[in-house]
């Protein structure tokens, strides 16, 4: 069942209209509305981040170098103590020393966020980020 779509005027400067019309033609939408909805679908899901109990799904990317010590331990002990976020795991080499995971997350955004921080905080982690998304039943198309 299709959603009723509603009207409403947006005001806004004509440079800031020029660069609107640019970016639509660039991402291939066929008209401003389009754009315009995928950017508030992209402010919810970032506002529903912030609110710690709203259910998010999402990604965690370390990277590290496995060479250092207890690393590769440190990590998997904090993952094993947050089974019920974690529904995927990647493992990459990127070279002889550097490797990436890429963990699917999906929970609390608090519990999510406190995960990500505790990777991302591990010593021997060089960058780490989260990266929130839908879980999708918010929205429709």
């Amino acid at each position: 069942m299709q959603k009723q779509l509603h009207r409403f005027s947006i005001s806004m400067a004509g440079d800031l209209l020029a660069e609107l019309d640019k970016m639509t033609k660039v991402k291939g939408y066929t008209n401003r509305s389009q754009a315009v909805a995928d950017m508030v679908r992209d402010q919810l899901v970032e506002h529903r981040g912030l609110q710690k109990t709203h259910e998010i799904a999402g990604t965690i990317t370390l990277v590290y170098d496995h060479h250092k010590r207890n690393i590769q331990a440190l990590l998997t002990a904090i993952q094993h103590d947050h089974g019920d976020q974690i529904i995927a795991t990647l493992h990459a080499h990127l070279d002889h020393h550097n490797c990436m995971e890429i963990l699917a997350v999906r929970g609390q955004a608090g519990l999510v966020r406190s995960l990500a921080d505790r990777l991302i905080a591990a010593k021997g982690v060089k960058h780490g980020k989260l990266t929130m998304t839908t879980t999708g039943e918010e929205f429709t198309k």
